[in-house]
């Protein structure tokens, strides 16, 4: 690992095809004159695994790092056999991100959202003097704060004061970390909005969400997990998706692998879900419409308050852009499914039953949704299935760990002045020095 060469790719236009050098954080095309996505290219079209003393990095191959971070798990896959027998499928996979150590799991966060966190983190250089910006609704908070603590990179987190439960730790957070949140009665939104105030200051830098390459092709690892380990690529992935962030990410894993030719040609059917009353993206994809429908503020804030899922709970996800959910979802002839909190909370109970594992609410809507396919024969029953279990084991971690919080350092009004939030943050990370100590 100490030999680590970045990994050689370009950047490509998904609207226009232009192909163009990554010159460091490039989010989008600035050439295209439409919203839409980049993808990265890689130099390397066949992926060579690297092994399991690389964790995450196993698939640098595919990854647009520059360096290789410390502390870093990768997904796994298994064949079920509880859960397979159950709903008499021959062929369910499961990926299971999070911790379960008889599966080898070992991801501390108990989310897929590391996978983010470590090619992410892992594409910056290491001379970037700009504070990074991460939004989020909880685990994806958990994991870059993870990252960037162990790893000594400076963070700023925007999290809703309501989801702030989903901030702990195995170890106390390095104060490089720090976190802000929007008031009681906020949501994921409100974070993102007081995210985008605080960029306004030049100290800090977006993260970029879906329009990070490095993000989605974290998330892919999924996908690469589930291919090598099976040795083709699956037929239909299940996933529950806030943003469909993951979903774009395993559609592009799915062609890379194609191209690679060592896996097959199949096109995998995106299979993804949300959280209902909480489905602005199933009511969109259900009238085939690529724009998203009007959502009231307060009603879309209400419904959120309302699913088990909150990680679900994304009001601007990149569904309409080129590139982004929709485009996944034609490609792969895919379907948007629906599972309430009662069926996500059955499945759970199932899922530990029979599996041996405790799972996050979103990887149960998941499940849920996979149960309903099944006995609506929507599946076949020797088709090869992938489950992606974005987060699992968080009982079983708390239960044999002392955890430790990370408090906000300032709780803002829905209503804060962009003024006021740049003001505080920056104060935040000044360099303190003995005459402004005291």
């Amino acid at each position: 690992m100490e030999n680590f060469k970045a990994t050689e790719y370009t950047l490509k236009c998904v609207a226009t095809e232009r192909e163009f050098e990554d010159t460091g954080w490039v989010l989008e095309d600035k050439e295209c004159t439409e919203p839409s996505l980049v993808r990265a290219i890689y130099a390397k079209k066949k992926l060579e695994l690297k092994g399991e003393d690389y964790g995450f990095y196993t698939f640098c191959d595919w990854l647009p790092v520059r360096r290789l971070l410390k502390g870093s798990a990768a997904p796994v896959t298994y064949r079920s056999e509880g859960l397979a027998k159950h709903l008499g499928l021959k062929n369910l996979y499961i990926t299971l991100n999070g911790y379960s150590p008889k599966h080898g799991a070992k991801m501390s966060t108990c989310s897929f959202k590391e996978t983010e966190a470590y090619s992410v983190c892992g594409r910056m250089g290491e001379d970037e003097k700009r504070v990074l910006v991460v939004a989020s609704a909880g685990n994806t908070a958990r994991a870059f704060a993870k990252v960037c603590s162990e790893n000594n990179i400076p963070l700023l987190l925007s999290v809703p004061a309501d989801n702030l439960s989903a901030l702990w730790f195995e170890k106390p957070i390095n104060p490089c970390v720090k976190l802000i949140a929007c008031e009681k009665g906020g949501d994921y939104f409100d974070a993102i909005h007081l995210s985008d105030m605080a960029l306004k200051s030049p100290k800090f830098h977006a993260e970029g969400g879906a329009k990070n390459v490095a993000r989605r092709d974290g998330m892919a690892t999924t996908v690469l997990s589930a291919a090598t380990t099976i040795g083709r690529i699956p037929d239909y992935y299940f996933q529950a998706v806030g943003s469909g962030t993951g979903a774009i990410a395993a559609w592009e894993a799915n062609m890379r692998l194609i191209e690679d030719g060592g896996y097959g040609d199949t096109v995998m059917k995106l299979m993804v879900s949300q959280n209902a009353p909480f489905v602005p993206m199933y009511d969109a994809w259900r009238a085939d419409s690529r724009a998203m429908l009007p959502y009231d503020a307060d009603k879309a804030r209400r419904d959120a308050g309302i699913i088990d899922a909150k990680v679900l709970s994304n009001r601007k996800p990149p569904y309409p852009i080129k590139g982004g959910l929709y485009d996944a979802l034609k490609a792969t002839n895919g379907e948007i499914l629906v599972a309430t909190n009662a069926q996500a909370r059955k499945a759970a109970k199932l899922f530990e039953e029979l599996e041996g594992v405790d799972i996050h609410p979103a990887a149960a809507v998941a499940t849920a949704t996979l149960i309903k396919a099944v006995q609506d024969g929507k599946v076949e029953k020797d088709a090869t299935i992938m489950l992606n279990i974005t987060g699992a084991g968080e009982q079983a971690f708390k239960a044999s760990h002392e955890v430790y919080e990370l408090k906000p350092t300032k709780v803002f009004a829905l209503n804060a002045t962009e003024e006021q939030v740049i003001k505080a943050v920056e104060e935040m990370f000044a360099e303190k020095t003995p005459e402004n100590e005291n």
